[in-house]
């Protein structure tokens, strides 16, 4: 463990935050549960009451016990789409153990290190990121299950060493925030956040009392995830040290701007010249990464100067971080082979097919442009 303490105002913020957030959404899912069993009762008492006005042969009562108990009916199945709606699958390549023993030693390792359960689940998607995702085992209800997603261009960006940080990153966000009723009230945020959306969509900074909770709760969600990055590189700092974490997150950045604004759009570029084109992206990306990123060129963009200033909705800026793990790192050129040749060798050919095909199904989707008139014919209105 390398002597690093996380700042105690970031512990505490994140820690009233998360217990203020889950505690709101707690009420509201339980409120909402409420509101719908009562309009299910409510139904059933329409329907009764209905019946006994037909019996007594009154056709306006009837007509308005019936209007009345539809109504109660089309609120209460609304309230339980909101709350039944399921969380996103996870997407990826499921990776079994076998085929990357040293990557899962790699995991073991920190776990142990970090004090959290071993993680048995990993999957391998098409993102520059890595994520930890927890769901109850039997889709709403159940014991949480983590999933550790690791994108395919992140590990052609970095070193081994600096996939060993962002990886104690993730197991610091475990360790920290998503262990015992911490896992659940992450869950139940999330869960709250989805019948938000459902409820209000696109209204949801309205006017009405709901709109107004949901962007209140909204804000304070986004603030609380850039809080816990920020705890979670404290935890990874005691790790793996905060020069290397430092230095890997500056690493990152650059490969991320790299990947974005140059390897992309010169495969695009490429695909849209030449219909007939046999470029494959994720099969040529360890060499592209290699070959084509410079780091002195990245480094004096101006672009990517902004955007590190900026960060996201969901991170603090580069600069942020940095100043947090209380570190000035002068980042030198990675050396030596990829985190994806070092961990995942014999599997590069068979995960670069499988994202290589599904690129190209997404990439050939025909895309009819509107309509327009031949010249010197006249549009119809």
């Amino acid at each position: 463990m390398h002597d690093f303490e996380p700042r105690p105002s970031v512990i505490r913020l994140r820690a009233r935050l998360a217990r203020r957030l889950g505690g709101c959404a707690a009420a509201g899912l339980l409120a909402l549960l409420a509101l719908a069993l009562l309009l299910a009762s409510a139904v059933a008492a329409c329907a009764w009451s209905a019946w006994e006005a037909i019996g007594a042969g009154r056709p306006l009562a009837t007509l308005m016990w019936v209007g009345a108990g539809l109504g109660c009916a089309a609120i209460a199945l609304a309230a339980l789409h909101a709350l039944l709606r399921p969380a996103p699958q996870t997407q990826g390549i499921l990776l079994p153990r076998p085929a990357a023993e040293e990557f899962f030693h790699l995991l073991d390792e920190l776990a142990e290190r970090a004090g959290v359960p071993p993680v048995r689940h990993v999957r391998i998607t098409d993102e520059v990121n890595a994520a930890v995702v927890q769901r109850p085992r039997f889709g709403l209800f159940g014991p949480l299950r983590t999933e550790l997603l690791v994108g395919l261009p992140l590990v052609h960006s970095l070193s081994a060493l600096q996939f060993a940080a962002v990886l104690a990153h993730e197991f610091g966000h475990i360790a920290a925030q998503r262990r015992g009723w911490g896992g659940w009230g992450g869950y139940a945020r999330a869960w709250w956040a989805r019948v938000l959306d459902t409820l209000l969509g696109d209204a949801a900074e309205g006017d009405s009392l709901l709109g107004r909770h949901a962007a209140r709760f909204f804000h304070d969600m986004l603030r609380l995830a850039r809080v816990e990055e920020l705890e979670a590189d404290a935890r990874a700092a005691m790790l793996v040290g905060p020069v290397l974490l430092g230095e890997t997150l500056i690493e990152l950045s650059r490969k991320a701007h790299f990947l974005e604004h140059d390897y992309w759009p010169r495969v695009q570029a490429l695909r849209s010249a030449d219909d007939g084109s046999r470029v494959r992206p994720f099969r040529e990306m360890g060499h592209g990464v290699a070959a084509g990123y410079a780091q002195a060129v990245i480094a004096r963009s101006r672009e990517l100067a902004d955007a590190r200033g900026r960060g996201d909705a969901f991170h603090p800026s580069l600069q942020r971080r940095l100043c947090a793990l209380r570190v000035t790192v002068d980042p030198q050129p990675q050396a030596g082979a990829s985190a994806a040749e070092h961990f995942f060798r014999a599997l590069l050919p068979s995960l670069a097919w499988i994202f290589d095909r599904a690129w190209w199904e997404v990439s050939r989707i025909e895309r009819h442009p509107m309509l327009v008139p031949e010249e010197g014919e006249a549009a119809g209105v």
